[in-house]
């Protein structure tokens, strides 16, 4: 495998690419991968790293959306729980499947309206492989032991969990295999449109420099940012609006055993989730606020905090408390603006709005990550008369992402062999190397412990920082702790600093893949 640095293969100066990408979270990073794969030149620049904001502050599901069911999203619902199928068989690794309890709560919802939905939720799907729904008994079933006294009927269903951030940067570092140029801490300063195509000025974030790039079609795939793009920097009007709803989260030190996860409804009608994080912690959210500030600038408030806990411990016999929160984060989402009174109903689906008076541009409005490959595909469809390189077929559905080459249901066997490999890393650190890199683990992990350089706390080595840098263009510890891992909740401030200087360090460096072993071998798992 070799680093960014090799693969990237840009256009030259006097050629223009076919496409240039703005936004650097799931949706841009998959349009880019899937243009490229059909032979397209593509650029895509970030303001800052990828997935900087909304794409690493979801909830971590990859879901069909129950609770869209209540508002007739019907479409919406079938195509998330279809994705939700090809998604866990593309990227093993960072996807697998998870129960989730759903204890019925006689205020509230109907035990009819619930087992309706859940009925529908089962078969809306033609090819559903996950264990159906069924009934549970929450006074003998082990799943109910948390649950308080009261709630003595419940329901557990399929969906699946994801590491949102790192689906972001796989699919770019797959966008870079078949072609494409990623730039990270590259801003779009404006671009003036013409008649055969963009002409783009960008900005290196870190050094100021500008340059300048044509393009014959642009994606606006900025996120919140989506409207802000259009008017202030591109001079494009839109009929179309975003609206931005802020979610917040909070994570505590593990409040359940099992594997299981929870769905809690809520007097407002709204639902909070509660899930195994990490191994030693729950995450709890999301919250759905109206958000009209600076998306770059983000928190969760104290009254957010204190509504996560009082929703779990509704049903929680172990009761969360505002101190006990050890990790926060709120992330804005841009979401279509149907006139939706309540923030919670705004629908989630996407509009993809493509203004070909002149040069083409395709603007993203909404989404959702776990629809992220089908909204790429149809983005790409959309552009295809005006682009004509991008008539070739669809080919995402069933190609693994980076390290997802093998079935899902060989996970617990691929851990084994790497365990075999790499036999002096704890049972935790495997696990964690290959829920993160999947077979690029063995990229990663030597077969002796002096081989993995210096350790920056907990689990993280110099040799895996080193590929992360090479690899997946992080450029500071909070990419590496945050995005690329979660090891920021491991970690002590000391150790933070330290990363910080090695990076800063290997930065000032000529910059050389950690092991070239040659291409892995990829299938179709379609």
């Amino acid at each position: 495998m070799s680093s960014i640095y090799e693969v990237s293969s840009p256009a030259s100066a006097s050629a223009p690419y076919d496409l240039l990408v703005v936004g650097g979270g799931i949706n841009g990073c998959g349009i880019a991968r899937d243009a490229a794969g059909r032979g397209a030149s593509v650029l895509l620049v970030e303001q800052d790293d990828l997935a900087s904001h909304t794409s690493s502050a979801s909830t971590k599901l990859i879901h069909g959306g129950l609770r869209y069911l209540e508002y007739y999203e019907f479409r919406l619902v079938r195509e998330a729980l279809m994705e939700r199928e090809r998604l866990l068989k593309i990227a093993p690794h960072i996807i697998w499947p998870m129960r989730f309890v759903l204890p019925h709560s006689k205020m509230l919802r109907p035990a009819w309206l619930l087992r309706t939905g859940l009925f529908l939720y089962d078969h809306l799907c033609p090819n559903m492989t996950l264990p159906r729904t069924k009934a549970l008994n929450l006074r003998t079933a082990p799943a109910g032991k948390p649950l308080r006294s009261d709630y003595v009927r419940g329901f557990e269903y399929s969906d699946g969990w994801v590491q949102d951030s790192r689906l972001v940067v796989l699919n770019a570092m797959d966008a870079v295999r078949v072609g494409a140029k990623i730039e990270t801490r590259t801003r779009l300063v404006n671009a003036a449109r013409g008649s055969q195509g963009w002409t783009a000025t960008l900005e290196n974030t870190d050094t100021g420099e500008k340059s300048t790039v044509q393009a014959k079609a642009l994606v606006n795939a900025a996120g919140p940012w989506v409207a802000e793009l259009l008017q202030d920097r591109l001079n494009v009007p839109s009929r179309n609006r975003v609206r931005l709803v802020k979610g917040s989260h909070i994570v505590v030190p593990r409040v359940f055993e099992g594997s299981q996860a929870y769905i809690f409804q809520n007097p407002d009608k709204r639902i909070v989730f509660a899930i195994p994080y990490e191994q030693d912690f729950t995450l709890i959210g999301t919250t759905d606020v109206p958000w009209e500030q600076d998306p770059a600038h983000v928190e969760i408030s104290p009254d957010e905090i204190t509504y996560l806990c009082e929703s779990v411990n509704r049903y929680f016999t172990k009761s969360v408390r505002p101190e006990d929160v050890v990790w926060t984060y709120a992330g804005v989402r841009p979401l279509y603006d149907d006139n939706s009174g309540n923030a919670s109903a705004v629908t989630r689906d996407y509009v993809l709005d493509v203004d070909a008076t002149a040069a083409p541009i395709l603007s993203v409005f909404g989404g959702k990550i776990t629809t992220f490959r089908k909204l790429a595909e149809h983005a790409v469809e959309k552009l295809a008369p005006h682009l004509p390189v991008l008539k070739k077929p669809g080919w995402t559905d069933g190609t693994p992402l980076p390290g997802g080459e093998f079935a899902p249901k060989d996970f617990d066997v691929q851990l084994s062999r790497f365990r075999a490999h790499a036999p002096h890393l704890s049972e935790r650190t495997s696990w964690r190397l290959m829920r993160n890199y999947g077979l690029r683990a063995y990229v990663i992990a030597t077969s002796d412990p002096e081989g993995m350089g210096q350790m920056f706390g907990d689990t993280l080595s110099a040799r895996e920082v080193d590929y992360l840098i090479e690899n997946e263009w992080a450029r500071s510890a909070e990419d590496i702790l945050w995005r690329r891992s979660r090891l920021g909740l491991f970690v002590s401030d000391a150790d933070r600093a330290a990363l910080q200087t090695y990076v800063e360090g290997r930065l000032q460096e000529d910059v050389t893949p950690v092991s070239n072993p040659g291409p892995v071998a990829r299938q179709n798992v379609a």
